[in-house]
């Protein structure tokens, strides 16, 4: 999935691991938020009680840290994507087997977009990593 790891990112997955005590090797940052996967029945078990664990996290790498359940194949991308790109919405989203499209309205396309493009280009390296497809906006 994800394809390569740096050594930044060993450190912070080595952090979750120390903190949730879950194993896990997907971890990115959208939005500077850093962004770690899980399956999704440790989802509650790696937020901890109340949310300590992600508090905790969040204290220690002095960034917003999130966790997201960890896509199970295409059919789980649009759950995927709309928890990546929260709060922002779409109105819907295409998958093909050559790209996913995704609509959204013109508000939302331009907080989808980012700046010169860097959400959109952050959001298309997420795609190409976890399901091999390329991202359009329209």
């Amino acid at each position: 999935m994800v394809n390569t790891i740096d050594m930044q990112d060993l450190r912070r997955l080595a952090l979750f691991r120390k903190i949730t005590r879950l194993e896990t090797r997907y971890c990115f940052s959208y939005n500077e938020i850093l962004m770690f996967c899980v399956p999704k029945r440790e989802v509650s078990i790696a937020l901890g009680r109340n949310g300590e664990n992600l508090k905790r996290m969040s204290d220690i790498l002095k960034k917003r840290v999130r966790i997201i359940p960890l896509p199970n194949g295409i059919n789980d991308a649009k759950s995927f994507i709309q928890a990546v790109i929260a709060p922002v919405g779409f109105t819907g989203i295409e998958i093909t087997p050559d790209e996913i499209v995704v609509n959204a309205g013109s508000e939302n396309k331009a907080a989808l977009l980012g700046r010169n493009k860097r959400r959109f280009l952050e959001m298309k390296k997420i795609v190409k990593d976890f399901f091999r497809l390329e991202y359009r906006i329209i």
